[in-house]
């Protein structure tokens, strides 16, 4: 309750927002931060929502999409700011230097890894998606929720319970979600676009990952390495190896799923997944990275191989295989 109320009268005091969330925004950071901005039309005030690359396709429906801004297009920094959805600062990428020196940040997030970098800090572990927070923050403030904030805030919610498949789907969110449905949310619409429909590139860099996919000797791990030369081949992006990891993970018998991208820089981003037993967010820690207890993420020093090697030691003790 003090938290909320530290970030309502931040939201009452302040004006001229600016709007942040991590790098590569899946479907809780665009839908939490552009439903975000929504809760802030309705207080009638002002915001610049900014990324550092363009909004997926796959989330171009979401109300104010067309409204999202580069970072390197803005010409200021912000005194008063935003950040939803993101661990620590460096997810911020190169968005961070748009925050002044001496600005006035709040935090909101579901990562318990979250390393409290606001001034104020709305960081809720317990809650299935950030999205669920600004929900409840509109709720406590008594905004009124309209068909527009519904659909981003349902997209979030939607992504980061796995179409309510994940164990962080509670009694509380099917609540929150049958609210948003009333509210005119069109569920089938929402699911299509953010959890259903391939794009012809991602289905080629699919059949690239499934190709070299790994399973390790115990059952219990699996993985999937993909680097530029594949996606190259593919047609893709970054943005479309979205996803790719649930293939690792969704096995019968592999408790960790793992997904191990050669990024443009050579650096090399492994995203984690779990199911029941394995806090991969504890194993993305120790690589200085973070996330959930089901889902995790970090960036290592490549080559590939050697990247690999790390982490699925730590994997291989965490499960006990």
């Amino acid at each position: 309750m003090r938290m909320m109320q530290e970030a309502a009268d931040f939201l009452r005091r302040h004006d001229d927002f600016l709007l942040l969330t991590h790098v590569q925004p899946d479907g809780d950071a665009l839908g939490s931060t552009l439903g975000f901005a929504h809760l802030l039309h309705m207080l009638g005030k002002r915001f610049t929502v900014a990324v550092e690359e363009p909004v997926p396709d796959r989330f171009r429906f979401l109300p104010l999409a067309d409204a999202v801004r580069l970072a390197a297009e803005i010409p200021r920094p912000f005194a008063s700011v935003v950040a939803l959805d993101c661990g620590d600062l460096k997810r911020l990428g190169s968005c961070a230097a748009l925050v002044a020196e001496d600005a006035c940040l709040l935090n909101i997030d579901h990562h318990k890894t979250n390393d409290q970098f606001g001034q104020i800090n709305l960081v809720d572990a317990d809650a299935a998606a950030t999205s669920q927070i600004v929900y409840n923050l509109a709720r406590f403030m008594n905004v009124a929720i309209d068909r527009k904030m519904a659909t981003c805030l349902y997209t979030g919610l939607l992504t980061d319970t796995g179409g309510f498949r994940y164990s962080n789907t509670t009694v509380e969110v099917h609540h929150m979600a049958a609210d948003l449905l009333a509210h005119g949310v069109a569920p089938y619409d929402v699911a299509e676009r953010a959890l259903e429909t391939l794009t012809w590139s991602q289905v080629q860099l699919i059949r690239e990952g499934l190709a070299g996919l790994k399973r390790d000797d115990s059952g219990q791990i699996a993985w999937i390495a993909v680097n530029r030369e594949q996606l190259a081949r593919a047609g893709a992006t970054d943005q479309d190896t979205e996803g790719l990891v649930a293939y690792a993970r969704n096995i019968q018998g592999v408790e960790v799923g793992i997904l191990f991208r050669e990024q443009a820089d050579g650096t090399i981003k492994v995203s984690l997944r779990s199911k029941r037993r394995v806090d991969v967010g504890e194993i993305a820690l120790l690589f200085g990275g973070g996330g959930h207890a089901r889902a995790a993420g970090c960036i290592l020093e490549g080559p590939i191989e050697q990247a690999a090697l790390a982490v699925l030691a730590k994997v291989r003790e965490a499960v006990g295989s």
